[in-house]
């Protein structure tokens, strides 16, 4: 199985901790979210990961020629930043025979059941399966209205006027149907360019695993707290 991780943000929320240390490489209980990330995916059977970089590549090569957790790590470098979708319609050829990929954001830290995740999409075989989570203010996340049969009939990022208190996680399974949803310019974002576009096509699974996003400071000081490990 592939996943992108994603991975090149400045991390200009968390300065002045990355104002030399990549945000990927801040460690959370003496770990980098980095191998936390890569040891979740070694043990859902993600074999493959393409990781793109932007700032401090050189740091992030060098941790990643000793600490692949065997996984198999291409790294793609962006000068100029693409954007989360930009990076995957740049990359479109990697996951060419693929009937189905994975998407993770690399500032998001959790211990999620992939597997059941996987397992839901194989039964729902929608064009994309997101992971979704309730949030105390969904005016600043990408946010999701359901049917009942869970299916996605609305997404708005950073709402000013919320439908829902669901919120997309930042972990996705995508499929060939949402690579061609990727407009066609730079930077593309997959939650205000592509996720929009997908409406009625996707389906959502609720989770209620640990998960945070570290990408400000306050976040990245509760995690040092409420961290509980990967189970």
């Amino acid at each position: 199985m592939k996943a992108f991780l994603l991975a090149a943000g400045k991390g200009t929320r968390l300065t002045p901790l990355t104002e030399t240390t990549p945000k990927c490489l801040l460690p959370v209980g003496g770990v980098p979210l980095l191998s936390i990330r890569l040891e979740l995916c070694r043990r859902h059977g993600i074999d493959e990961v393409l990781i793109n970089v932007h700032a401090h590549p050189d740091a992030i090569r060098e941790y990643l020629a000793c600490n692949q957790n065997g996984i198999r790590v291409r790294l793609f470098q962006e000068p100029t930043l693409l954007g989360s979708a930009g990076t995957i319609a740049a990359n479109r050829e990697w996951v060419a025979h693929e009937s189905w990929f994975w998407v993770l954001y690399a500032d998001v830290l959790t211990n999620m059941n992939l597997r059941a995740l996987l397992d839901f999409h194989m039964a729902r075989r929608t064009a994309a399966t997101l992971a979704v989570y309730r949030v105390p203010d969904p005016s600043r996340c990408g946010i999701v209205t359901l049917d009942e049969n869970g299916e996605v009939t609305d997404f708005v990022e950073k709402p000013p006027i919320p439908l829902s208190n669901l919120a997309f996680s930042g972990v996705l399974i995508g499929t060939h149907q949402l690579l061609d949803e990727i407009p066609n310019r730079l930077p593309a974002d997959i939650g205000f360019d592509v996720l929009p576009r997908m409406v009625n096509k996707m389906s959502a699974y609720e989770i209620s695993d640990y998960l945070l996003d570290i990408g400000t400071l306050p976040n990245y000081k509760q995690a040092q707290a409420t961290w509980p490990g990967l189970s």
